[in-house]
């Protein structure tokens, strides 16, 4: 009797999610599991090369796994903006890093090919993939952490746009003569929203962390589960702001469903309550009513997951 054949092995990447806080890298099988994973901090505030070290020393270390020498491809998500085109990012919270050409930087390093993508736009591949936008043709995702991204899936696929920043909802402008924000404009989203947003307003109407805990939105929140009114209005400014730009983005383009990752969300209802009172009044149109509000399903893994699926695709 001949031997059945043995399947084909699953095909496998390395993924890298680079934001403002830290390096994420993992080793990811074509159904999503990662076999292994590195982190180290990003070095937001040192020099280029400094900050590419972290990127460097993640990737080393994925190296030395018995599975990379299986791994065809790299994915990158990282804060932005990014320029696909161009393979250069340029994040907001890195300030060294302006037009850093990153993907070539990694494809020199691991003489893979390497797929670009912004943080929020890798966040809506995994979610659409593996997560809670699975099954909805129109779909906003969001990352609420130490800063705001987004990435849309409109007709069933993840639209990028053609520099891979469309959907960084963090970035629209909700108040014309608000705070200005580093990327050059006012009022953004991220300024209200954001997880230090939230820590600045709870701060200034008064809210103070007990003893010995860290100036972070997860001590706000858990002074707000207390019942803390500093606390619950800092919650209430960032649903109210969420509102209104999802509100307003339902309005261009349709969504079904909202989804929401990120440090942030963790809070559960003390950020989505708020939010799906304030949707009632800012989503009035009859084509922007009844969205679905979702956590992220996909939690802090999101990012790398989104980054391989966009590498296996490529």
């Amino acid at each position: 009797m001949a031997a059945v054949p043995s399947p084909p092995p699953s095909p496998l990447v390395a993924a890298v999610d680079l934001g403002g806080t830290k390096t994420a890298g993992a080793i990811v099988t074509g159904t999503g599991e990662l076999l292994a994973r590195a982190e180290c901090p990003t070095a937001a505030d040192g020099d280029a090369e400094a900050v590419f070290a972290g990127v460097a020393r993640v990737l080393e270390e994925l190296a030395g796994h018995p599975a990379w020498p299986g791994v065809t491809a790299v994915g990158v998500g990282s804060a932005g903006p990014v320029d696909t085109a161009a393979g250069t990012v340029s994040p907001v919270n890195v300030p060294s890093w302006r037009g850093f050409p990153l993907a070539r930087r990694i494809a020199l390093r691991t003489a893979l090919p390497v797929r670009l993508l912004g943080d929020g736009v890798a966040v809506a591949e995994a979610e659409h993939w593996l997560g809670a936008a699975a099954g909805y043709r129109d779909a906003l995702c969001m990352v609420v952490s130490t800063g705001v991204g987004g990435g849309l899936v409109l007709g069933g696929k993840v639209h990028p746009g053609p520099s891979g920043n469309a959907g960084h909802i963090g970035h629209v402008s909700i108040q014309w003569d608000g705070d200005p924000c580093p990327c050059g404009g006012r009022g953004c989203l991220e300024g209200l929203a954001s997880g230090p947003a939230i820590v600045r307003h709870a701060r200034a109407a008064g809210w103070r962390p007990a003893e010995g805990a860290p100036l972070t939105a997860r001590a706000v929140a858990d002074s707000a589960r207390t019942g803390d009114g500093a606390a619950l209005a800092a919650f209430d400014l960032a649903a109210r702001a969420l509102a209104t730009a999802i509100a307003g983005t339902a309005a261009l383009v349709e969504l079904q469903a909202v989804v929401i990752g990120g440090g942030v969300a963790q809070s559960g209802p003390l950020l989505f309550d708020p939010l799906a009172h304030h949707l009632t009044h800012y989503a009035g149109l009859p084509f922007t009513r009844g969205l679905h509000l979702h956590p992220a399903h996909l939690g802090p893994d999101a990012g790398l997951i989104g980054a391989a699926a966009a590498a296996l695709r490529s």
